[in-house]
């Protein structure tokens, strides 16, 4: 079997891939312009684009609106396990706090009426200037504290739903991915011992540096252990 001719987005990205991996563009190097870079490898500029953008896609270069394109420097890889990302002290979190009311899928989540008062907490990670990862938590404002959501001890238990799906253009623009990256989108809704919902988390983790960890602990029979 033949193989097929390799396209000429493929031919750009594989040259200038293994210029990245070699480290003859090293880390936060801005590239020359699209324009130039179209006129180096004898194409048009839309096609130029389609070459970066599988670039963008691997987690090799980012494309910061009004600047251009730059060699991303090596990430950090995130691992959601028990509930929770594992702490990591090269990630900082900026917070912003919104008191809104509930409306839409909030309702259901929470398990409240409509317009009832609640906190959001935005939160995006970021490894020095790179944007890490996204999460969205939502608290009835009776549970809202001057403690953080997920340094309170209230939850007695979680369940998690995990998808993986295309970023929607703000998900795209706040985490300067690629709008074709895959994420891991993550809906963890938390209750108390009575069953109350205290916390719904919506995270947004892009696929170039998420791992999702999960652990099965069997019941044992112990009445079948006895005599």
């Amino acid at each position: 079997m033949i193989d097929p001719v390799p396209s000429l987005r493929h031919t750009i990205a594989d040259d200038l891939r293994s210029q990245i991996t070699t480290g003859h563009l090293k880390a936060g190097v801005r590239l020359p312009s699209e324009p130039r870079l179209a006129a180096q490898y004898k194409v048009s500029t839309p096609t130029l684009r389609t070459a970066l953008s599988l670039l963008q896609a691997e987690g090799l270069i980012e494309k910061i609106h009004g600047k251009g394109n730059f060699v991303r420097q090596p990430l950090r890889r995130l691992t959601y396990v028990g509930g929770h990302l594992t702490p990591d002290e090269d990630l900082h979190v900026t917070i912003r706090t919104t008191n809104l009311r509930a409306r839409g899928n909030l309702i259901s989540l929470l398990k409240v009426p409509s317009r009832t008062p609640l906190t959001e907490f935005l939160c995006l990670s970021h490894q020095g200037e790179s944007p890490h990862s996204l999460a969205r938590i939502y608290v009835p404002r009776d549970l809202a504290s001057a403690e953080l959501p997920w340094q309170r001890s209230t939850a007695e238990q979680s369940r998690n739903q995990v998808s993986a799906r295309l970023p929607t253009p703000e998900e795209a623009f706040a985490l300067r991915i690629s709008s074709t990256l895959a994420v891991l989108s993550i809906t963890r809704v938390s209750t108390d011992t009575t069953g109350r919902v205290v916390e719904a988390a919506l995270l947004i983790l892009p696929s170039d540096r998420a791992d999702a960890l999960f652990i099965t602990h069997h019941a044992t029979d112990e009445k079948g252990q006895e005599g």
